[in-house]
């Protein structure tokens, strides 16, 4: 049983991550003209320091037939509203719009998504989270790419920015997750939403699917909003996949231990589905990733072999995804802080405080 949880499950996480990796799709880095119209989404919560970076990315986008930005003040307690209005100023390509007050069944950002859904026309939905920054061509590429593919709604991975040590030690396990655990080919080709995978810092979505769907309707508390609505286009029968974008975009979520501790725990609870979910993920986690290790520790040296698997998952990640390399030698130390945030995710549930709301 020790060789089946030391060796077998990191080999096939290393064969997993070596397919995907040779297959993994991602948009062009060189400027592709996309002949639709395209209406970009883009909730604001506080964010005042985001703003500029956000607006400029924005502005600097190109080859598409027509583009409109609709930006939405979520009742912010700063002065992102102000200084939207300053910034825009008569570009005609920008709308700013302050948002409803938030109803009791609803969680603010996927009220905020609902109603800039309602706002638009377009044959194509771009959602975009207010710390990305794009490159020009990035809207576009992705488009053509999710065209090329009869795809209806794809995650554009940016490059995940992660500077502080803390960071660096959970950030990578964005994209290492599905690029070790998840056929990407196969789940782009199912309606089971088990095999979700999104992020919503850069997601295109047809109108179509979005609106079949009822936009966030049926998510409406959804504190992953992004895997919840991909789970319900999946079940609609629509398909999705993501496409490495690390070429075309970039976004540092957090830039603290607090950040990083505080937002993961207002959200891993519910990514697993219950209690039992979680209690599944914490055992893969200690199985493929920290047990290895304690193995080596304890003089077992057949143990490197699944340590050498698990963190060659790392590094094949990293240099997918233009990660830091050298990060994944700390990977079973990576395992074992996910698993905490995990632990603390249930034991804060529902007391968290996440830009001034309960969540």
């Amino acid at each position: 049983m020790g060789y089946l949880l030391v060796l077998f499950i990191p080999l096939t996480l290393l064969i997993n991550t070596v397919f995907n990796a040779l297959l993994l799709r991602r948009p062009l880095d060189i400027p592709q003209k996309f002949n639709g119209s395209v209406d970009v989404l883009i909730p604001l919560r506080n964010e005042e320091e985001n703003l500029i970076g956000l607006l400029e990315s924005l502005r600097s986008q190109v080859g598409i037939e027509r583009i409109h930005f609709y930006l939405l003040d979520d009742n912010s307690t700063d002065n992102t509203y102000s200084n939207l209005l300053a910034h825009i100023d008569e570009d005609s390509r920008f709308t700013a719009l302050r948002g409803k007050e938030l109803p009791s069944q609803w969680l603010g950002k996927p009220f905020a998504l609902h109603q800039l859904i309602g706002q638009s026309d377009a044959e194509t939905i771009v959602l975009i989270d207010a710390d990305v920054r794009l490159a020009p061509h990035a809207i576009a590429n992705s488009a053509v790419k999710m065209g090329q593919h009869n795809l209806d709604f794809v995650s554009i991975y940016p490059r995940q920015i992660a500077l502080t040590f803390a960071e660096r030690l959970i950030q990578p396990l964005l994209q290492w997750s599905w690029m070790s655990t998840v056929l990407l080919r196969i789940a782009e080709r199912s309606s089971n939403p088990k095999l979700a995978v999104a992020n919503g810092q850069f997601l295109i979505c047809t109108s179509h699917a979005l609106k079949k769907i009822g936009g966030f309707e049926q998510n409406k508390r959804a504190i992953l909003d992004d895997i919840f609505l991909a789970r319900t286009l999946l079940r609609q029968g629509f398909h999705g996949s993501v496409f490495d974008g690390s070429r075309i975009a970039r976004c540092r979520m957090y830039s603290s231990w607090k950040q990083v501790r505080d937002g993961y725990t207002k959200s891993l609870w519910s990514g697993f589905g219950s209690i039992a979910g979680s209690f599944v993920a914490i055992a893969f986690l200690f199985s493929s990733s920290v047990l290895p290790f304690l193995m080596i520790i304890l003089g077992f040296t057949w143990a490197w072999i699944g340590y050498v698997a698990i963190v060659l998952t790392r590094v094949i990640s990293a240099l997918s995804t233009q990660g830091r390399v050298r990060d994944s030698l700390l990977h079973p130390i990576s395992a074992l802080a996910l698993i905490y945030l995990i632990v603390r995710s249930w034991a804060q549930r529902g007391r968290v405080q996440w830009k001034g709301r309960t969540l």
